[in-house]
């Protein structure tokens, strides 16, 4: 795929010459170890598990973590955000990496125990270990009130039990380790389980086929009667709804982050396909309504985009609330969504077959409005947030 650089939104002085460089580093990562391997990727319809040790090589999964757990002790998530532009500047949306290092293993440094630090985190950082999350459940959605995946104490009181199936696993297939959510007593009492693969009674279901993100393994799993020792629940058996609620908020973070990410892409690309293709004589490009319409896209990404720096800038203080996090996530989903079917539009026919990368990026942008809370549930948080 032909990489989209070059900026399309202007952020003077976000990113610091640290920044940067880390930026050259994914970079380089990504042009020789990722996009040659797409096409492999796509063909097998899975990232291969190699390249998650070629990142850990490099230092590039968990840069915050540590220097213990063998991170960089870069706690900012801007090290994340480059990480995120650079894979969709080459339209990979396979390679997890945003899952695994901004998502999953911030549980096990917020909340891990420092056995659980060094067991698992440790390996996450050096990719030899994928993490997943496992909480939807099927005809539960966003509501994790509503599991039905349950643990309870083992019969000679040492350990636990657990028993329940889960599904819409992203990396559910290539995960090595998986935090999953079950109750293990009445209203919000849930807990956090870490279950490693080929744990006894822990089995994957089908791996689902998706309308978008195809090479991005989502799966269903299954637990029947998992033993989970006491050293594998994390942060207390009863903590586990305060513990995602504490979460959500980078949880949908990320995905705003990567979906502005994915417009921008969308938008270079287009803006280079639109200077190249002619119609009646003369480039797209030189038409008003093509013209108006690309500029119309750049100053809502740079709005979305904007905000979402300043959500970024709001976690690495501390001060991010959750409904700051819905606001962003909302925001920059759907205009993802709105900007790649513009984009795809201006590509004509050529736009709607599989082999453009636009194509592409509108089948896997559909996605965004849904995991990790839907628009809908985006909304009442804000509305929750505005006392209505």
């Amino acid at each position: 795929m032909t990489r989209a650089y070059g900026r399309t939104v202007i952020r003077n002085g976000y990113f610091d010459e640290a920044h940067e460089a880390y930026r050259t580093a994914w970079r380089g990562f990504v042009e020789h170890e990722v996009v040659p391997r797409q096409a492999g990727w796509a063909r097998e319809g899975i990232v291969g598990k190699d390249v998650w040790r070629l990142a850990g090589a490099r230092n590039l999964l968990c840069p915050w973590a540590d220097p213990a757990y063998g991170g960089l002790g870069l706690a900012d998530l801007r090290y994340e955000q480059i990480m995120i532009e650079e894979l969709a500047d080459a339209g990979e949306s396979g390679f997890a990496a945003p899952l695994h290092s901004c998502v999953v293993a911030p549980y096990l440094a917020a909340f891990g125990t420092e056995d659980q630090k060094r067991r698992h985190l440790t390996r996450a950082v050096s990719g030899e270990t994928v993490l997943a999350i496992a909480i939807t459940e099927p005809g539960t959605g966003s509501d994790v009130a509503a599991l039905r995946t349950h643990a309870v104490r083992a019969p000679d009181g040492d350990g636990w039990l657990l028993n329940g199936a889960k599904t819409f696993i992203s990396s559910g297939v290539n995960a090595d380790l998986v935090i999953v959510a079950a109750r293990t007593g009445e209203d919000h009492t849930i807990g956090l389980f870490l279950v490693a693969a080929g744990t006894p009674g822990f089995t994957r279901g089908r791996t689902l086929d998706k309308l978008g993100l195809r090479t991005w393994d989502t799966a269903e799993l299954f637990f029947d009667d998992v033993y989970v020792p006491d050293a594998d629940v994390l942060g207390g058996p009863d903590q586990g709804f305060a513990l995602l609620m504490r979460q959500f908020a980078l949880e949908r973070l990320v995905v705003a982050m990567g979906a502005v990410a994915e417009a921008g892409a969308a938008l270079r690309e287009t803006i280079a396909h639109t200077k190249q293709r002619t119609a009646f004589g003369r480039p797209l490009a030189r038409f008003q309504d093509t013209r108006f319409r690309l500029a119309a896209m750049r100053a809502k990404i740079s709005s979305a985009q904007a905000f979402v720096d300043t959500c970024v800038l709001a976690h690495n203080q501390g001060t991010l609330t959750a409904d700051q996090a819905a606001e962003a996530k909302l925001v920059a989903t759907e205009l993802q969504g709105q900007v790649v079917d513009d984009c795809l539009q201006m590509f004509g026919g050529s736009g709607y077959l599989w082999e453009s990368p636009i194509c592409r990026r509108y089948a896997d942008a559909r996605v965004q409005r849904i995991y990790g809370g839907t628009s809908e549930i985006m909304k009442e948080i804000i509305s929750r947030a505005m006392d209505l």
